[in-house]
């Protein structure tokens, strides 16, 4: 009799685990060919090595960086990383450094936009950091020569420091503290645009109710957190109905409300 080996619940879980852990780590691993790296008319690759040279304190940490991993089509170099962002370096090598002779993503987004094509969109919309105006750029919000360029979701704190360099106040410490921020200021907020006011996700009270579970309890009756909301959400978003104005956190009340 031929034994056939059956998938139980547990099983199949731990393997579909298994699965996604294998997927993840490829495409931390894998290198990416640069969708459309920026051109440098008559220069050539020369490799990241050879920009080692003379930017050590900015190569140092690139090996665990996830720009590392990118590689220009064109390039029969095995590691192109720096320039399928910087444009081939033979001229800039040659030069012995100057501006004019390679590309610096730091004044303009539009190297970043050659990958992160949807990044371009939402910039465009109503409520958006000023990239576009070239008050600031992506790397002063993402650090692309040193590990992950774009925060893991779950870590909060990670998450909030690029914010809080510029958003100072709204980072506390509070007496009572929202707890939205323990999960990131990107739960509540697009931070490369968004069609409401202040990069918000939604722009009234559906925002709240997001993670504030509402009660309906008779067709007159809300209760949220156990208080009666049925008179208070047609009045406005929760934080300019005159209620919890302190979303971000309060020295004073627990309810955010000033």
């Amino acid at each position: 009799m031929r034994y056939r080996p059956r998938w139980t619940g547990t099983a199949a879980l731990l393997g579909g685990s298994a699965i996604w852990a294998l997927v993840l780590v490829s495409c931390m691993t894998t290198s990416r060919t640069m969708v459309a790296p920026p051109m440098i008319a008559g220069a050539t690759y020369v490799g990241s090595q050879k920009c080692a040279q003379c930017h050590e304190d900015t190569t140092k940490h690139f090996d665990d960086a996830t720009h590392a991993k990118l590689a220009a089509a064109e390039s029969k170099l095995p590691e192109t990383g720096c320039e399928s962002c910087h444009g081939p370096g033979s001229l800039h090598v040659k030069a012995g450094g100057g501006a004019g002779t390679i590309v610096n993503p730091g004044n303009s987004p539009e190297t970043c936009f050659r990958c992160h094509l949807d990044k371009r969109g939402e910039f465009t919309l109503p409520s958006t950091h000023p990239v576009l105006a070239g008050k600031m750029g992506c790397g002063d919000c993402h650090d692309p020569h040193s590990g992950n360029a774009v925060a893991s979701v779950t870590d909060a704190e990670a998450l909030n420091a690029a914010c809080l360099k510029c958003h100072t106040s709204q980072g506390g410490p509070y007496v009572f503290e929202h707890e939205a921020s323990r999960e990131g200021c990107v739960v509540c907020h697009s931070p490369h645009g968004s069609v409401n006011a202040k990069m918000l996700k939604a722009r009234n009270q559906n925002l709240c109710l997001q993670c504030h579970f509402q009660e309906q309890t008779s067709p007159t009756s809300i209760l949220i957190g156990g208080r009666e909301h049925a008179t208070f959400l047609p009045r406005g978003t929760c934080w300019s109905a005159g209620c919890h104005e302190a979303v971000h956190g309060s020295h004073v009340s627990s309810s955010l409300r000033f």
